[in-house]
């Protein structure tokens, strides 16, 4: 084999190497490109399921609340301890309205009378009941609002979510879910979440870092619980509502 011939196979060899090296690159650039957009597109699935899912539920217990206060305006008076029709100013639920479903887990649900069903271990959406329809002989056998009877049916709570809790009372009404997850999604599917409601309507309570107190009244303990982050929708809203910030701002002068 002349010197020629190998310098020319070398050559070839060489060419070849190069060849193998822009496949490797482009194969690698390829699957940067691939897998990128997917990553992108499971997250941008799961915030939008997410939004699906709170916005689902928000409006099921509006309308729920909303057709309970329509049907029954008068509510129940008896929770005042008095005459009171529309705001409490004595009894089991000092401040909160009587024409709006009171927190399940009221005292006011022990009567006296003693009341057939009682109050309930926590303050669940799911839990609340309709003041002014009666569901026993005694005034305060309010009817439940999502129950086999009516019709309405609480559904489970979101993925990643807590069950919603419910709030009537010096501040307003509102009703509110949490997470303790920390999935990056999140965070932005309830800031979107967020701006589809009016300023003040509702809130997102960012308490990662520490405790956030969800009402003017720092010692009843009803608070966004550290390492979570809260989701809260507003009905009625007082003077004294505690206002945490909008995820844009400008919220904290409602």
């Amino acid at each position: 084999m002349n010197k020629k011939t190998q310098t020319k196979r070398s050559a070839e060899r060489g060419s070849a190497l190069v060849y193998i090296l822009i496949a490797i690159a482009l194969l690698a650039a390829l699957t940067v490109t691939f897998m990128e957009p997917s990553s992108q597109q499971t997250s941008s699935q799961n915030t939008f399921k997410t939004i699906t899912s709170l916005q689902g539920q928000v409006d099921v217990v509006r309308s729920a609340i909303q057709e309970c206060v329509l049907s029954y305006p008068a509510g129940d008076g008896d929770v005042a301890g008095g005459t009171a029709i529309n705001i409490l100013v004595a009894g089991s639920d000092p401040s909160a309205r009587t024409n709006y479903p009171i927190r399940p887990n009221s005292t006011h649900y022990d009567g006296p009378p003693a009341a057939v069903i009682g109050k309930t271990a926590g303050r669940l959406v799911k839990d609340i009941r309709c003041p002014g329809q009666q569901d026993g002989p005694n005034p305060n056998d309010h009817a439940v609002i999502f129950s086999g009877s009516s019709g309405k049916f609480m559904p489970p709570a979101p993925d990643l979510f807590e069950d919603w809790q419910y709030y009537n009372g010096l501040d307003g009404i509102f009703f509110w879910t949490r997470t303790t997850k920390t999935d990056a999604f999140l965070v932005t599917a309830l800031t979107k979440l967020d701006e589809n409601y009016s300023e003040c309507e509702a809130d997102v309570v960012d308490a990662r870092v520490a405790v956030r107190n969800l009402d003017s009244v720092p010692t009843a303990g009803l608070t966004c619980p550290a390492g979570n982050v809260c989701f809260r929708v507003r009905l009625i809203i007082n003077p004294s509502a505690n206002y945490l910030g909008d995820t844009d701002g400008d919220e904290g002068g409602c």
